[in-house]
């Protein structure tokens, strides 16, 4: 066999499962990346604080404010949301029944092509 039909049925062969590595090209939205993020967490990761403590975290301004969850040990906290100039600031309070436990903020929120971004930090509740 020559070389130039050895090097056709390669490409033949590898070419379909590179495509499928990446995905159907025509799904839309899963080859956008996620442009919702969170970050300046307040308190800091691993602070002590007292129980129903403040805590506040900002979300991209592209994060639907309507689809940010804050959970912390399996409980939906209430949050509130405001627009500001370098994101959305997002406040809650610390739940009356986590006390003296560690406990993780946990973040979820959905960009504009419904992608999920999840985020989160730990505290110390005295």
């Amino acid at each position: 066999m020559k070389l130039q039909n050895v090097l056709w049925i390669a490409i033949a062969l590898i070419l379909p499962g590179a495509a499928w590595a990446y995905g159907d090209i025509n799904a839309g939205n899963n080859m956008i990346p996620c442009t919702a993020k969170f970050s300046k967490f307040t308190p800091p990761n691993n602070t002590e604080v007292a129980p129903r403590s403040e805590f506040s975290f900002y979300a991209s301004t592209s994060t639907n404010p309507s689809s940010i969850r804050v959970t912390i040990k399996d409980q939906l906290v209430p949050i509130t949301v405001t627009a500001k100039h370098d994101g959305l600031h997002v406040t809650g309070k610390l739940p009356a029944t986590v006390k003296e436990t560690y406990a993780k903020i946990n973040l979820t929120g959905k960009g504009p092509n419904q992608c999920e971004a999840t985020g989160g930090w730990l505290v110390k509740v005295k």
